[in-house]
């Protein structure tokens, strides 16, 4: 089942039109005359409203909304708020008829949820809406609004009318009295309610995270700041809904919200938030590694006019989606898949293709399989599903697939993906195939006829992590997505999947080699030499001899090779039920001239047994590690004393690093700060220092980033306790 597109109702020749702007607004009159009578004013005798105060502070702490850098009201779905009217004199809720107008958008409509009555006097209004007389002192009366649990969320305007024999008469526009309504995963009425307030807590309310990358057997990190409270940012992320064009009627489906904000981070077939760009070339923008948050980018979304921000790739993508999810009020969380298949063929196959020399044939391999690919969980009831699909769903808006016409992918099932149940919505079929298609290698002969000489079935969604729930260290959760490789349930699962429209694995079953080759690798640092172990495991009772190629090429982190720089061959007998270790040189003076972007070589080796003819193959992916960049601070944090916080960074390199950017990020105590250097020197340092004051105790997170075309990927984070 998927979406259909937004509905427009014929009338006549014309259309009717559909509200899809938070931030467009239609003026009602002050005085509304009643049709029935001579319009006039009031009169003097009728009560008239001198003010209305909402209450933020108070309310903001029943709401879980004291964070929010906002000096509106911001309230969560089916939770009472409370605003005072002051009267001219005091209120009768025996004579007076009083009313509260809610509105959101341009077109509101009492049957579309956009425009929202209710009584606090003698006329009895039913409505998902609720409100009640908590108490009346003097001339001032304190109302109690409970939103309806599936109302629309945003930004709701407010007007107190009193309703009289000749009209209504309504407080004027007031900003100050608009409120914001969000989801609440604190009420098990919302569609987004997660029971345990130490995952409200994680997933809702932390603002900073820990975004996991390299290699899945070398796992680096870098802090990212979601900054979902930081002042502007929500109105961004309600911006983004408007210039999608996402009608107001569906803004209270957590589904929809969550489905059109996969399209709208992207910008790849709309205005959406971010341009993404692997190409390598980031001299018209900010390349993806500088980045260390989200607000900045949104913030710059909204200051520009919706113009998208150059550029992205998937961990800034799902880095500002989770940023838009929590903002919200939709649990949410970056998820990081170690091996992740990007096939083109759609058909559960990566084809690695070799040349006749057993070299990876550039011209000829189109899939390729990730190093890492980041998305998203979130979290909610999925009412359109059996039960049993509930909980986290996938949502990704790295822009790869085309889905019902726009770029993106999600929500969809986790619990579904485990099963192989792939024909429930959205995009169950390509979440899977990137996390259990079969690696297969193949030999090309100069006419273009390929054979199959190996397949690697466990090779693809090795691992996926999360950051865990508080703490910095990664969970483990492949579990909840795959059965371990070869079990009874995996094989269940593949025989769901298959019929549910994913190919067979029709090739034919290659002959089992009973020999191993793995490929072993230290940490190695960007500039250094290293030796690369080739472990050739025999286990078979014969001596076997085994001739291998190794190809060594520089590799961006989707898997996409740029240029060769080693081709070396070794042969090796292995005894019996032994292992024969081979050590590979690997000069620096070779790699140094072809790294790209975040400094990964990838090697493959394609073998064969002299006494049997039976091929083997094998890839490693090693991850360069960038030099450190060091952060200090000066004494114990205090608040409203000033702090000196030091960032310092060394060139270790024989050569000029050049237009460097140096960020500094420090969600709740500062905005994002850059500072920008012409060059720095081979040998050379810089030191940045930024004076902060901080106004709220508690842990804080400062997060640096330098970066450079030459360099990228240069992060660190200092954890600091204010008191």
């Amino acid at each position: 089942m998927s979406i259909q597109p937004y509905p427009t109702s014929s009338w006549g020749h014309g259309r009717i039109a559909i509200d899809r702007s938070n931030s467009d607004e239609s003026s009602l009159p002050e005085f509304e005359a009643f049709d029935s009578v001579t319009p006039r004013a009031p009169t003097t005798q009728t009560i008239s409203v001198l003010g209305v105060d909402m209450h933020a502070a108070d309310n903001k702490r029943l709401h879980n909304t004291s964070k929010y850098k906002n000096s509106n009201l911001i309230v969560r779905r089916n939770n009472e708020f409370f605003i005072t009217i002051s009267f001219n004199k005091p209120f009768n809720n025996q004579q007076d008829n009083v009313q509260i107008e809610l509105l959101i958008g341009s077109s509101p409509d009492v049957n579309k949820g956009t425009y929202i009555i209710l009584s606090i006097g003698i006329e009895k209004i039913t409505g998902g809406w609720k409100s009640r007389v908590v108490e009346a002192r003097g001339n001032n009366v304190t109302v109690g609004i409970t939103p309806d649990a599936s109302c629309i969320i945003g930004r709701f305007r407010t007007f107190v009318v009193i309703v009289s024999d000749f009209g209504k008469q309504r407080t004027q526009r007031n900003p100050d009295t608009d409120f914001y309504v969000l989801f609440n995963p604190w009420d098990p009425a919302d569609q987004v309610y997660m029971p345990r307030e130490t995952d409200r807590q994680e997933y809702v309310m932390n603002d900073v995270g820990v975004i996991y990358n390299g290699e899945f057997n070398n796992i680096t990190t870098r802090s990212w700041n979601f900054g979902q409270f930081e002042e502007g940012v929500l109105d961004a992320c309600l911006l983004a809904l408007d210039a999608g064009k996402v009608p107001i009627l569906y803004r209270g489906n957590a589904i929809e919200i969550v489905r059109q904000g996969s399209a709208l981070m992207n910008s790849q077939d709309d205005d959406g938030v971010l341009v993404g760009n692997w190409s390598g070339d980031y001299s018209i923008g900010t390349a993806p590694t500088a980045w260390t948050g989200s607000p900045e980018i949104l913030l710059k979304y909204a200051r520009e006019s919706c113009v998208p921000v150059c550029f992205a790739q998937c961990w800034v993508f799902a880095g500002v989606l989770n940023t838009f999810m929590r903002c919200l009020g939709i649990p949410a969380r970056v998820i990081t898949n170690y091996c992740s298949a990007h096939d083109n063929t759609g058909n559960l196959k990566t084809d690695i293709v070799l040349d006749e020399d057993g070299k990876v044939d550039r011209s000829r391999t189109r899939d390729s399989v990730w190093n890492y690919h980041c998305w998203n969980e979130v979290y909610m009831k999925r009412l359109d599903l059996p039960e049993k699909f509930s909980g986290w769903q996938v949502v990704d808006c790295t822009p790869q697939e085309i889905s019902d016409g726009l770029y993106r992918c999600g929500p969809t099932s986790v619990n579904a993906i485990k099963e192989g149940e792939l024909s429930y919505p959205f995009d169950a079929k390509f979440v899977f195939a990137e996390l259990n298609s079969d690696v297969i290698y193949r030999q090309s002969d100069k006419y273009g006829n390929s054979k199959i000489i190996s397949v690697d079935t466990a090779y693809v969604g090795k691992l996926i992590v999360t950051k865990r729930v508080n703490s910095n260290a990664y969970e483990d959760i492949t579990s909840t997505y795959k059965y371990p490789e070869g079990s009874d349930k995996d094989k269940q699962t593949m025989q769901n999947a298959e019929r549910r429209g994913v190919p067979t694995r029709d090739y034919l079953p290659v002959a089992e080699a009973g020999v191993d080759i793995e490929l072993q690798a230290d940490t190695i640092k960007i500039g250094d030499n290293f030796k690369l172990k080739m472990n050739i495991k025999n286990q078979t009772s014969q001596t076997c001899t085994v001739s291998a190629t190794l190809t060594g090429s520089a590799m961006y982190y989707t898997g996409v090779t740029s240029m060769t720089f080693k081709l070396e061959n070794k042969t090796a007998m292995v005894k019996p039920w032994n292992t024969t270790n081979l050590m590979v040189d690997v000069q620096a003076v070779d790699y140094m001239p072809y790294l790209v972007d975040q400094a990964n070589l990838l090697f493959v080796v394609n073998g064969r047994i002299e006494e049997t003819g039976v091929s083997l193959s094998t890839m490693r992916v090693v991850t360069l590690r960038p030099p450190e960049l060091t952060i200090k601070v000066s004494g114990t944090p205090r608040v409203g004393k000033d702090l000196l916080v030091i960032i310092s960074f060394r060139n270790p390199h024989n050569f000029i690093l050049k237009k460097v950017q140096l960020r500094l990020d420090a969600p709740g105590l500062i905005t994002t700060r850059m500072k920008s250097y012409e060059q720095i020197l081979p040998g050379g340092s810089v030191q940045y220092t930024e004076t902060i004051t901080p106004q709220t105790p508690g842990k804080k997170v400062l997060i640096g980033c330098l970066d450079c075309a030459a360099l990228r990927q240069v992060t660190n984070q200092l954890e600091i306790n204010v008191v």
